[in-house]
Formats: structure tokens, C-alpha cells, sequence
């Protein structure tokens, strides 16, 4: 006997809190878990749900992930509409043309879609030359990655394009045959991937690094730094693979230390320095802790880079990772020749920008120098935050009184 045709299954319907209501409405792109006050049927990860509000009024659809805490990434408020593969091309076609008149042809390294601040949340892709890296926080995505996939070999026809998987998913990923680092278009990279970022030529360990394969936000701080290095002792604590070091170098510097515990890291920064030969430059590289490193050190610097990986990864670690930053601008100016300038960033998103120049000019004040701020600077045009959460890059420029 034949079987009857099972019954689609109804939209997935949620329920909110009034106060989550409020913020949808403001245009936040999450929704928690203990926000949700009913919803019709379970959910699985990568189904759309639509939010309905206190009056039965559509609200805003998004990706349901019943694994994650963060229940919800919203898609769309406002008037219903339909979510298909015209309206996911639509939302990436209007991420590249942000970026269309960012980079000429001597950069081919950028981000293509900065999450839920281009539309798509829980994802990020990179560009390192002819490879796209796509980076997935959220199992949400899983059932999309056809899609997804499909879009992109459409507008880079020819490149490869490489899965990358935020830890926290990386077991849901295996259980449905995807792992960090699978290439899932085109041919698997043999080693690193060389780009080209305002002419200078850099790798990327796109399938083991960090993040997506190198530090692509830092960028438009790289090149302040290019324009302050002439003649100067330059020190790039937390170096990893060197990128401050060598537009340091292209910039003039005297000489250059790459400050960093990871062995992996210098030797990247080395090959890097390999790769554009038309730098000229003594460069050092140190394998060393940093904190510990300049407390002990008596060498001086005429330009200190201090960008250490985000000291607070939850804010509970909040106050411990602002006297943290502090303690390392204190060191990081005693170093300093007089004249000499202090460039500190920090990507902790627990640790408001306000929150962190203060800390720095603090130990400045501290110091009993006489010192004058030069800038601040936020996130880059192509990892532009569309909301509060997604901010968290900051960087000051302090210079000492000769």
C-alpha cells in the first residue's frame, strides 16, 4: 500500500517579549532565546522563522538556530517578504557594491560581507586574491551553503572558496560531513594563499590561521603607521605575521622588531618580508611574551604598535582587560624615545572604545610625559558595524614630547 504524501509542514512561528519586540523594531539583528515566549513547533537549525507581534502582525523573519542561545538571526523587519535565492543575490550584490570603489587593483585582500552588518548574519567572506574565504558562526547556515556557494561562483567565477567554522560549531558541522578548513569550491589550496594589500604582497593560511587567514581590519591603521615610520625605530608587539612590520619598512623605518610568542607567527612575517623584496628594512623578529618582554627590555623605540588579540572574550573579563591595556601602554610609553609615538589598538568588543582610549591616556598621564594625542580611528569602511554588538575595533596615536 502506498504511503499518502506527508503535509508540508507550517511556518515556523515565534512569539516575543514585548521588550524584544522594541528592539526588533529598532532594527537589532538578535534575538535570545529567553526572548522567545512561544513559538508554534520545534524548529531545526537553518529554518526561516517568522516573528509575529503582540497584534498577529508580521514582525521580521530570520535564521532559527535551536543549538544557540542567540535563537534568532533576524533577516528582515518590517513588510513581509520573500526570502529566495533573487533576494540572497540582491543582498550580496549590494555588499559588493559598498566595497566597489573601496580598492584598486593593488589590493585584491578584503572582507566581501562583514555578517550581520551586510545582511548576512553569522557569516563573514574574505577575499585573498582568487580565494574566498567564508567563515560560518551559526549551524544556521549549513542548509544554506548550496545557496550561498552558488551566488558567489556566479559573481567569482573561477575561485576557490574555502569553509571556515567558528569552534562552537564545529561538531554540528562534522555531523553533517563539514569541517573547518573544506574547500567546497574549486581546488584545495597547496599551502597559503598570497595576496596583495596597497601593493605589498602577504600570505594567508586561509584553511589553519586565524580568523579567516590574517587580520584584513587593520588596514587603514597598517597605512597611518606606514606614514609615521621615516627614520624611526619601529617595535610591533603581537606582530603575528608581520603586516605593521612591513609598512613600517615600505614607510622608511630604520630598523623593525616583530614582537611575538608564536615561532608560526615570525616565520610567516619572515616569508612575508621574502615576498616583497623591494622593502628594504633590518627587520627582528623576537619570540617572546609581550608583557613580559618590555618590562624587562631596555631597548627604545621611536614607535611602538601594540594590537594584542582581545583581552576580554566575555564581560566578565571586562575590568581585568581595561587595567590589562593600561599596564601595556604604561610599558609600551617607557620604552619610548622622546618624540617617539605610540599607535594601541584593541579588538575587544567587551571593552567600549571610550573605555579603552581611556585607559591608554591614562598611563600616559601616568608616565609624567608631556604628550599630545594625534587620532583615534574605528572600524575599517569594508568591516563597517551596523550595530552596537558589532563594534569592536579602536586604535589611538599618542606621540611624547621631544
Amino acid at each position: 500500500m502506498s504511503q499518502p504524501p506527508t503535509a508540508p509542514r507550517s511556518r515556523l512561528r515565534l512569539r516575543v517579549t514585548a521588550p524584544a519586540e522594541a528592539h526588533l523594531r529598532a532594527g537589532h539583528p538578535w534575538l535570545y532565546e529567553g526572548s522567545v515566549r512561544g513559538q508554534n513547533r520545534e524548529g531545526e537549525a537553518g529554518e526561516l522563522a517568522v516573528i509575529y507581534d503582540r497584534r498577529d502582525r508580521f514582525l521580521a523573519i530570520g535564521l532559527y538556530d535551536p543549538h544557540s542561545p542567540l535563537r534568532l538571526r533576524v533577516l528582515h523587519t518590517g513588510l513581509p517578504v520573500t526570502v529566495d535565492e533573487l533576494w540572497w543575490g540582491a543582498r550580496l550584490d549590494a555588499a559588493l557594491l559598498r566595497r566597489a570603489a573601496l580598492f584598486g587593483p593593488d589590493t585584491d585582500g578584503y572582507r566581501v560581507v562583514n555578517g550581520e552588518s551586510d545582511g548576512f548574519p553569522g557569516a563573514v567572506i574574505d577575499r585573498y586574491a582568487d580565494t574566498l574565504v567564508l567563515k560560518l558562526y551559526t549551524a544556521a547556515w549549513f542548509p544554506h551553503l548550496p545557496l550561498l556557494r552558488g551566488l558567489l561562483e556566479e559573481r567569482f567565477p573561477g575561485f576557490r572558496v574555502v569553509l571556515r567554522l567558528s569552534r562552537n560549531i564545529g561538531a554540528l558541522a562534522e555531523a553533517v560531513g563539514l569541517g573547518d578548513g573544506l574547500t567546497v569550491a574549486g581546488e584545495a589550496p597547496d599551502g597559503p594563499v598570497v595576496f596583495r594589500e596597497t601593493g605589498l604582497k602577504f600570505e594567508a593560511d586561509v584553511v589553519r590561521g586565524q580568523k579567516t587567514g590574517f587580520f584584513l581590519d587593520q588596514r587603514e591603521n597598517r597605512r597611518r603607521v606606514e606614514g609615521l615610520s621615516q627614520g624611526r625605530r619601529v617595535l610591533n608587539a603581537f606582530s603575528f605575521s608581520g603586516g605593521f612590520s612591513l609598512y613600517a619598512a615600505r614607510g622608511g623605518a630604520r630598523e623593525v622588531v616583530s614582537l611575538d610568542l608564536s615561532a608560526h607567527a615570525l616565520a610567516s612575517a619572515e616569508r612575508n618580508f621574502s615576498l616583497n623584496p623591494g622593502v628594504s628594512a633590518a627587520h627582528e623578529t623576537v619570540q617572546a611574551d609581550v608583557f613580559e618582554w618590555l618590562k624587562g627590555t631596555r631597548r627604545e623605540f621611536d614607535l611602538t604598535i601594540l594590537d594584542p588579540p582581545s583581552l576580554a572574550r566575555r564581560e566578565a573579563e571586562r575590568e581585568g582587560a581595561i587595567r590589562a591595556y593600561g599596564k601595556l601602554a604604561g610599558d609600551g610609553i617607557r620604552r619610548l624615545a622622546p618624540g617617539g609615538v605610540l599607535v594601541s589598538a584593541s579588538c575587544s568588543a567587551h571593552v567600549s572604545a571610550e573605555e579603552f582610549w581611556e585607559a591608554v591616556r591614562a598611563a600616559a598621564r601616568r608616565s609624567g610625559r608631556r604628550w599630545r594625542e594625534l587620532r583615534r580611528s574605528r572600524h575599517a569602511p569594508d568591516h563597517h558595524a551596523s550595530f552596537p554588538e558589532a563594534e569592536y575595533l579602536k586604535a589611538i596615536f599618542l606621540q611624547l614630547e621631544p
